[in-house]
């Protein structure tokens, strides 16, 4: 199997295609690692390939946040530069001046 690269970057604010809801790339998987009931929940007509970067995102629609994995495919980036508000975001990431989030460097503790 081939691998592409993956278009998104760690800490790239992104939205979906589709649905109304976008987040910060957090990890990226360089094809589908999800479960098989996952990947079978989703309705056959726009079920994405798996031969395609999986971006794991700390998402969050008007209403909610949450973890949310989707295909490359079905990504844009998101040009907003509103600030999100996921709980996570300050665990993982520090936002820039720029509005750039960034991972955090790991103690050296």
């Amino acid at each position: 199997m081939k691998f592409r690269t993956a278009k998104f970057a760690i800490g790239q604010v992104v939205k979906h295609r589709v649905y109304p809801f976008r987040g910060v790339i957090f990890d990226v998987d360089p094809i589908f690692s999800n479960t098989e009931e996952w990947y079978a929940s989703i309705p056959e007509d726009v079920r994405p390939a798996k031969d395609q970067p999986f971006y794991h995102l700390l998402a969050e629609n008007s209403e909610v946040e949450y973890i949310a994995y989707v295909s490359e495919q079905n990504l844009v980036p998101d040009t907003s530069s509103d600030p999100l508000r996921h709980p996570q975001l300050q665990e993982i990431f520090k936002r820039g001046r720029d509005g750039a989030y960034r991972i955090k460097a790991a103690s050296l503790n």
